[in-house]
Order: structure tokens, then sequence, then C-alpha cells
């Protein structure tokens, strides 16, 4: 008898769960979400084992998310407030697993500091690199981040992103929360199936206009390149998150 895997857990700006116990603490501030609508089919092949794209009336999307990440810590720990603090700018995918939890994939995540990107591509498996980064405030309510690889991977990889942040989002958009408001990630470590949730408030969001991006990232992380303007472009002041523990294949978490 073939099973129906259970459908999709609903889009909710809220946590559907609590992190008692956190494996990381962290902020996350000053975000800049930049979405391109993007063929299933073309991502599809891009997830790991266990996961598909998450779609929303048929379409799923590629994010650019740049932001600074604030005092990182362990456990119960208190967040380190230098190599636990730094700018860094993901690419990333919108993904759904066989029990129906919702997340993202992410396809290349630059960062600042040396440290904490070797720590998270040997801890995590997942796609760090070494990048010189700034983030900006401008005087007219635009904050710029940018963003040069050093390494692992080719050079000349880059990201210069403006945005000029506008008013508060009082009620967002079923497409916005979709965007944002994810409760995990899905990756591949040492060949299995990885869930790590993650809670946090609900996004404080305001609309953005998009006053210049100019990069490389989407590509060299293997998807088309962005056809044309973002068909979003947010902005949050930042929320502080707990991760808990990945779950094991089966949807359970670790003790």
């Amino acid at each position: 008898m073939t099973l129906t895997p259970p459908a999709p857990e609903p889009i909710s700006a809220d946590p559907p769960g609590r992190t008692g116990n956190p494996l990381l603490t962290q902020s996350w501030l000053d975000l800049a979400f930049l979405h391109w609508a993007v063929d299933p089919a073309d991502v599809a092949p891009l997830l790991p084992a266990g996961a598909v794209p998450d779609t929303l009336d048929g379409v799923t999307y590629v994010g650019l998310v740049a932001f600074r990440m604030h005092r990182v810590g362990w456990f119960r720990l208190p967040g380190v407030p230098y190599l636990g603090t730094f700018p860094e700018t993901n690419v990333r995918l919108y993904s759904v697993d066989a029990h129906g939890r919702r997340g993202v994939v992410f396809r290349s995540l630059d960062a600042s500091r040396l440290i904490p990107v070797a720590v998270a591509r040997a801890a995590f498996r997942l796609p760090y690199a070494w990048s010189r980064m700034a983030i900006r405030n401008g005087g007219d309510d635009t904050i710029t981040y940018t963003s040069t690889r050093r390494r692992p991977g080719p050079r000349g990889v880059y990201s210069r992103i403006t945005v000029r942040v506008g008013e508060r989002v009082d009620d967002p958009t079923e497409l916005e929360h979709f965007l944002t408001a994810r409760w995990g990630m899905h990756n591949t470590f040492f060949g299995r199936p990885m869930y790590l949730p993650n809670t946090h408030p609900r996004w404080p969001l305001h609309r953005a206009a998009l006053v210049e991006c100019d990069e490389n990232l989407v590509t060299a992380a293997g998807l088309p390149a962005p056809g044309g303007e973002p068909v979003s472009v947010l902005y949050s002041p930042g929320v502080p998150v707990r991760f808990g523990r990945p779950a094991r294949p089966g949807g359970i978490p670790t003790p």
C-alpha cells in the first residue's frame, strides 16, 4: 500500500512549536529580503534528498537575503560579541519534506568571519564562504550591503545591494508570510536528510524599494540569473532566533 505524504504545514507567521533547549542562539538584524519567482522544475534538482520545492499558487522563489548576524551562541551560553557578530548574505530556496515541514535550503552563505565559516561548514555541512563584507546605513533611509568572496570557490563572486526602507507592513500578504515565516532548514548531513528547526517572534516587516542590485551570487549558486526586478523587496529590523536540535529522518528531534 502506498502512503500519501501529509499536506504541508500551514503558512504561519508564528512558529509552530517552541525550542526548549536551544542548540544555537543568535539575532538576525537589518535584513533585506529580495525574491524572484522561479519554475519549481528549475530548482528541484538543487534540493537535498527528502525535500521538494515549496510552492504558492504553483510558483516557488529564490531569495537573496542580506543581514547582520549578531552574537551567535551555543546552547544557553551568552552569544559571542566579536566572532559571533558579522554581515551575512545568503541565496536560498524554499522546500517542504515528506513530513510536511516547510523550510529553506541554502545554496550559498557568505560571511565575513573565517572561524564561524569553518565551523558551519564542518559541523552542519553548510555552503558557507568567507567574504569581505560591509553594511552601511545612508542618511536617506537606505542601507547598502556589499560582499566580495575570498574563499573557498572561485574569486570574482560579489554582491552590492541597496534598499530604501519604507512603511511598516501592518498586514503582510500570504506571499510575504510564505517568504519570511520559515521555521526550519533542510540539508544533508553525511548523506542523510537533516531538518534543523528554529523559532523566533513574528517578523516586523517593512516594504522597501530596491535602489541597486549588482550581484552574481545567484548564478554562482547554480541558479538561473534573476529575470527582471524582484517580485518582493522587504526589510526587517530583525528578531532573536533559537535553533533546536536536528530532527532524525523519522521526524523525531534528537535528545
